[in-house]
């Protein structure tokens, strides 16, 4: 390998690699299942499952993707590649009416990370991954 070779490659890993990263969307891939089912956990299925106060007020069963992208009676919940169209994001981050924000009463607010989280996941498609 020249001298020029050696250069170019060590230009590339340093430089321009990161940079056609981020200019790729080189945000880590979200998924699904690893990263956002165990926020909906934590945060949501006591209300939002079979039989749960949430899911007989609004019909949003949260416990499968399935159910999550089906929305509520009102409409769809997350719609792919819109953060600020998404209502579960409108809900969560406090951007509605404080008697509807989520969680309800006296349960803790969803983390800021977790959400942050869940809009990137959005931001990404929303896949089932």
């Amino acid at each position: 390998m020249t001298h020029y070779q050696k250069m170019f490659r060590k230009f590339y890993t340093l430089c321009a690699f990161p940079l056609v990263m981020t200019a790729c969307g080189g945000e880590p891939a979200v998924s699904f299942s690893q990263d956002v089912q165990p926020i909906l956990e934590q945060n949501c299925i006591q209300c939002h499952q079979a039989g749960g106060l949430g899911t007989v007020a609004s019909g949003l069963d949260m416990t499968t993707y399935e159910g999550l992208m089906k929305g509520t009676d009102a409409g769809p919940m997350i719609i792919a590649g819109d953060i600020e169209g998404s209502n579960i994001l409108v809900l969560m981050e406090g951007r509605a009416d404080p008697s509807i924000s989520m969680p309800h009463g006296k349960n803790e607010p969803v983390s800021k990370q977790d959400i942050q989280t869940i809009r990137s996941w959005i931001a990404q498609g929303a896949k089932n991954n």
